[in-house]
Parts: structure tokens; C-alpha cells; sequence
């Protein structure tokens, strides 16, 4: 890295935007912050049209690389820029922090799209304010129009996604078993594999700054439910505080937290099917992924970006050492990950 920052383009809707944000702030390397879409959004083009974008400095501080995806924008950083890192430095618990990661950015944010668009109150208050994201000088009736054109278009791909009155319970009771997990760890600790955070832990922060947060339905489950949580959330929002020693502060892998043991069981028995049966819907060609979660059917399209991230950590697991990959099997041993990786 230069000393030129380099710059973060994101939305205040987007929980990757957050997740990323909040790793800059932690790691304590400098950015600018620019919403994207806005007069001020000057980036080179990405090279997919998501959020958030990462742009690279050039040495002599112009832009250089777009680049996009949250998670190789983390591992690129670590390559990069030394210090306050995010990943244990013992691989089998760097495996676990990703598959932590994973669910997060890849079943949670479920959770997000669900509430934000399946409840009146939710939709009216999202079509409203995303649309005004970026362009404040809107007139009124050009602002109806955009957030119409948002409710239409977001409320049409929820069966697409996943979201549906036959899934809307198991996404549910997902979210809340998250919310009960994390007010468990704090009474633990706080984080969820030492005393500073991981990957994973960033990526929950991210799907949980809507959930918590900005969307009506959710934010009152959160607010009655689990209060610590919100709070946690106002923590990680900027950790550039936060003291760290070297590589101090993780777990060990046969010591972690019973709420990460628990995560781990909430993981198995919802991510792993899920992903499982997308990747089957994908090798077979069906237009549909089907699955038994938690009692219940899951239905939705195949994803296949989500088929190339199981693959990338199945890819992972299979780069592990002999003894370090039976360390994780030891640890996810009785969780129902284990059909990810079979």
C-alpha cells in the first residue's frame, strides 16, 4: 500500500458496505468514504456494478484497480497491509472464521432481504429512503417514482431469493436463534473466537447494521430481544480503538465459547443444507433448490455465486495439512457442516 487512502464506494443500505467500512476502521487503514451514485462517486468503472467497491491508489495517490466482493477484498488487504489483522494466524481456526463468514454474508443477509421486503411498514420505509440515496435534490414526485420503481423491482425477486410465506418462518427463527447466540456470547466474551475480531464476526456485523438498525420489523425483534446486540453493533461500527498485541487475542480452536459452538450448530443445521442443495441444483441443472431446514422447506432459485463459494471452501479445506484439517473436523464433529465438506 502507498500512503495515499484508498477509497471505500458503498451504500448505507448495503451491509457489505458496512462489513467493509467497519474492517477499514478496525485495521486502521486510511480511506475515503464516497456513497455510490452520488455527485461526489468519481471511481473508475468495477468490474461488476455492486457495492462496495475498493478502489487501490496508484503511487502517486490517482485511482488505480476497482475491485469488488467483500471477501477477496479482505484477503487482498491482508496480503497488503500488515498489522490488526482479521484472521487467525492458526489455520484451522482461520477455516472456521471463514465458514463463519460465509454464512453470514451468504444465508444472514436472508434475513436482511426478507424483513426489509416482505412487511409493509419495512417496504414503504426502504423504497423511501434508498431511493433517496444519492440524490437528495429529487422533487417529490421524481422521489415517488424512484422508490416505486425500488419496491417493484425488490418486492418482485423475493420468491427468487428465498423469501416467501412457506420460508418466512424459517428465516425467522433463524434470525432470532442468531440474536439469542451473540447475547449468549457476552457473557463470554466478545467476539466470537477471542478477544478481537474476526472475519466472521465482521460479517455479521454487516447484515445485523439493517437488521438491527435500519429496518422496522427486525430492529424491534432486536431491541426486545437482544439489546446487548445492538449495542455490539454500535462497537464494531468503529474498532480503530481497540487495542491489539501482535497476533494476541485468539481462541484456541479446542477452547472456543459454547455461543461459537452454538453458532456452529445454527450454521450446520441452516447454511450447510442450503448450500448443499444449491450446489446439486446447479450440477443437475433444476431450476429450483429445494431443502429440509429446521423442519421446514426451503425453496429458491440456484444461486451460482453461491455455488462458487462452497466451492471455495470446500477448496480451502482441501489446502489445509493433514493434522489441521482432522482439527476441524474435530471442531464441526456433530454441527451438520460436515455434509459441506462430504
Amino acid at each position: 500500500m502507498t500512503r495515499h487512502p484508498l477509497t471505500l464506494a458503498g451504500w448505507y443500505g448495503s451491509p457489505y458496505s458496512w462489513k467493509m467500512r467497519g474492517v477499514l476502521r478496525y485495521r486502521q487503514i486510511p480511506f475515503r468514504w464516497v456513497v455510490r451514485d452520488s455527485k461526489w462517486d468519481d471511481i473508475p468503472d468495477p468490474p461488476v456494478r455492486i457495492v462496495p467497491v475498493i478502489v487501490f491508489p496508484q503511487p502517486d495517490g490517482s485511482y488505480g484497480e476497482a475491485t469488488v466482493d467483500s471477501s477477496p477484498q479482505i484477503m487482498r488487504l491482508e496480503a497488503e497491509v500488515s498489522g490488526r489483522s482479521i484472521v487467525p494466524t492458526d489455520p484451522a481456526l482461520a477455516f472456521i472464521d471463514a465458514l463463519i463468514e460465509d454464512y453470514a454474508d451468504e444465508w444472514l443477509t436472508k434475513a436482511m432481504y426478507h424483513y426489509r421486503w416482505a412487511n409493509d411498514p419495512d417496504i414503504t420505509t426502504a423504497g423511501r429512503v434508498l431511493s433517496a440515496a444519492g440524490n437528495r435534490r429529487l422533487t417529490s414526485d421524481q422521489h415517488e417514482a424512484v422508490a416505486n420503481m425500488v419496491i417493484e423491482r425488490q418486492t418482485g425477486r423475493r420468491a427468487l431469493v428465498g423469501s416467501t410465506a412457506e420460508t418466512a418462518p424459517i428465516i425467522e427463527s433463524s434470525y432470532e436463534r442468531v440474536l439469542d447466540v451473540l447475547t449468549e456470547l457476552f457473557s463470554q466474551q466478545e467476539f466470537f473466537l477471542g478477544d478481537r475480531p474476526g472475519r466472521g464476526d465482521f460479517g455479521l456485523y454487516g447484515q445485523l447494521t439493517q437488521l438491527v438498525q435500519r429496518d422496522p420489523t427486525p430492529t424491534a425483534i432486536a431491541a426486545r430481544r437482544a439489546p446487548k446486540v445492538v449495542s455490539w453493533i454500535d462497537d464494531l461500527d468503529d474498532l480503530s480503538w481497540l487495542p491489539v498485541d501482535g497476533d494476541v487475542g485468539w481462541s484456541s480452536l479446542d477452547s472456543l465459547p459454547s455461543a461459537t459452538i452454538r453458532l456452529l450448530h445454527e450454521i450446520g443445521s441452516t447454511y450447510a443444507p442450503f448450500m448443499v442443495a444449491n450446489a446439486q441444483a446447479l450440477m443437475s441443472g433444476a431450476d429450483e433448490v429445494v431443502c429440509h431446514v429446521e423442519g421446514g422447506t426451503y425453496r429458491q432459485a440456484p444461486f451460482k455465486y453461491q455455488g462458487k463459494c462452497l466451492q471455495w471452501l470446500r477448496e480451502g479445506y482441501a489446502a489445509l495439512g493433514d493434522a489441521d484439517r482432522a482439527r476441524v473436523d474435530g471442531a464441526l464433529a456433530g454441527t451438520g457442516c460436515e455434509v459441506l465438506f462430504t
